[in-house]
């Protein structure tokens, strides 16, 4: 995967999120960086969609955008939205498979 790709279609959404509400506040990125105590760099990899933040790092950029969590991750938590290589069990899943093996042994 190159550097430059979004690492997954639901980090490049967060990005284009964190992207709108920093330029409707007519932000620098700088500003958003220096504001929240990120390093400017990774932020620009955020917004990008190739940065992989701590939930920390999450909130405060959230906070310091005056943007709601839900409005920021709304939508995210889609299997469909992941890397291609990533694919985690539901609970509903992981109990069929469960019940599988029983019936099995």
């Amino acid at each position: 995967m190159d550097a430059r790709t979004p690492t997954s279609e639901a980090t490049r959404i967060l990005g284009e999120r964190l992207r709108e509400s920093r330029t409707g506040l007519g932000l620098t990125q700088y500003e958003v960086a220096h504001s929240s105590a990120a390093d400017l760099a990774n932020y620009g990899k955020l917004e990008r969609g190739i940065g992989n933040p701590t939930l920390v790092t999450l909130l405060r950029l959230f906070v310091t955008l005056d943007l709601p969590v839900h409005d920021a991750l709304d939508g995210l938590a889609d299997r469909d939205l992941l890397p291609a290589d990533v694919h985690p069990f539901t609970v509903s899943e992981f109990r069929r498979a469960q019940e599988r093996r029983k019936r099995r042994d």
